[in-house]
Order: structure tokens, then sequence, then C-alpha cells
């Protein structure tokens, strides 16, 4: 069965206020692709031309240093979007973009954007409102790693992901994953994870984690 582009487009906080005219015309010029599971959708300098909005499955956007450490900035799901920046400004990506599944991501070019937003002042103040909440999160993530010790950021992480009703974190985390969002190493996540399950407050099955005692996490975290 076909996407429905113009439903997509139209659940963007992006779009949200845009009409059904200009909606349909983004439609028209967008591209959906889907990518592997391990695929790059993009990397750090390539021309910013499009914005994506993730369809299915998840993004992580990520910086590298020279010796190939790793530090995932944020994790896209399926709503998410990436690339307000370079719709703002006309700027190359500053990170990589990889899936972590198999997924399917919405190419919107930077020029139909522009337009609407040269028209629809509520379109270009959310576009504004999305860059500014990006900066917020990479200020917050900075003071993180600054402020906090590893445990801490790690049970920040923690509570940050989606939870089904029973506590337990969907889709299943791997543990070299979380130290990349933290910056730290697999091994070290693996001790402050048995630290948090001895508590009580979480229990680890392989990849997943169920969350026994979020109060407690939440107060840790913030200590």
């Amino acid at each position: 069965m076909a996407a429905d582009v113009p439903g997509i487009l139209r659940q963007t906080e992006l779009l949200r206020s845009a009409s059904a005219q200009d909606i349909d015309a983004v439609a028209a010029v967008s591209r959906l692709r889907s990518f592997r599971p391990g695929q790059v959708v993009f990397t750090r300098d390539d021309p910013g031309g499009t914005w994506l909005v993730v369809v299915a499955g998840r993004l992580k956007v990520v910086v590298r240093s020279a010796d190939g450490a790793e530090l995932t900035l944020t994790v896209v799901r399926p709503g998410g979007t990436i690339g307000e920046l370079s719709v703002a400004d006309g700027g190359p990506r500053s990170a990589d973009a990889e899936t972590l599944e198999a997924s399917q991501v919405l190419l919107v070019p930077r020029e139909a954007i522009q337009d609407i937003c040269s028209r629809e002042p509520a379109v270009a103040q959310a576009l504004a409102s999305a860059v500014a909440v990006s900066l917020r999160r990479l200020t917050d993530a900075a003071s993180d790693l600054v402020f906090l010790d590893l445990p801490r950021r790690l049970a920040k992480v923690l509570l940050s992901q989606p939870r089904d009703a029973d506590g337990v974190i969907r889709p299943g985390l791997r543990q070299e994953d979380l130290a990349h969002q933290i910056g730290g190493t697999r091994q070290s996540v693996n001790a402050a994870l048995s630290g948090f399950q001895r508590r009580g407050w979480i229990e680890v099955r392989d990849r997943t984690v169920a969350m026994h005692d979020v109060a407690a996490l939440e107060r840790f975290a913030v200590q």
C-alpha cells in the first residue's frame, strides 16, 4: 500500500499549520526511501539540501572523532525529523545519520520548505522553534557530559526511552549504543546497569531493560 505522504507531512510539527495546498505541493516533490539496518543516510559536511521525516524505523545522529570515537547526539523515531538547521541556513550537515534498523525516510527538498516559510509566518515560526529545540537539547547534553557522572547520564537516557505498560523499554537497547549516547564505554555502561539492578531499580534481560522504580532513578539522575 502506498504511503500517505500528505498525511505524514501534516503530522509533523513543522508543517502542522500549513494549508492543504502547500502540503500537497511538498508531497509532490518529496520522495520516500528505504534504508537497510546500519546504512548511512548522510555524513557530516554533506550538502543539506533535504529535510528528513522518519516514517518507520529509527535513525541515530552521531559525531565522530578523528580516531573513530562516537557520540550519539539523538535517536530519531517515527514521526521525528532531521535537518531543520540546514533548512534554516542552507549549510552542510553538521553530523552523520545512520539507521539503527530497517527504516523508511521521507526526503523533502529544502526549497519546498523555504517557499512555504517565505509565505506562511506560522511555518517559519515552527522552523525557528525546531532549531531552538535542537539547540536546547545539545546544550543540555553538553552540560550533562561535563557535570554528571556516567551512571547519572545513563539514568537520564533510560528515563527518556519509550516504555510499554510493563515498564519495558521498547525497542531493546544495545549497551554499545547506550555508551555512544552518554560518552562512555560498553564496560562502564554494563557496570552502571548492574548497579541499578542491584538496587532493584531496573531488570536487565538480554537487550531489554525493565524499569521497576522510575521514581528512584529520577531522584538519582538529578542528585
